[in-house]
């Protein structure tokens, strides 16, 4: 399902324009980006949460020349569903 297909369906259930569903839906993408990069996880109860994952260093080899790279600490966005949420999509 596409950010277009989504809103369709919002704006065809609440009655809402599409154009004012795609900007709310636009926003708050938008926030839960900007509250990630500032370090903030985004807790959706029933829903889930956007939490950032920390991953260590690690050594990785590159095959073709066979040395070994170092790839450093970083942060990666993630999204962890909640139980209900789980469940819902486990029975299909």
């Amino acid at each position: 399902m596409t950010k277009a297909e989504i809103a369709t369906e919002i704006a065809k259930t609440t009655g809402i324009s599409k154009d004012a569903v795609v900007t709310v839906i636009e926003q708050f993408m938008a926030v839960v980006k900007d509250s990630l990069a500032a370090g903030e996880n985004v807790y959706l109860r029933g829903f889930g949460s956007f939490i950032i994952k920390e991953r260590a260093e690690k050594t990785a080899r590159n095959i073709s020349k066979n040395t070994a790279v170092v790839i450093p600490a970083h942060n990666i966005p993630a999204f962890k569903p909640a139980p209900d949420f789980k469940e819902k999509v486990a029975k299909l």
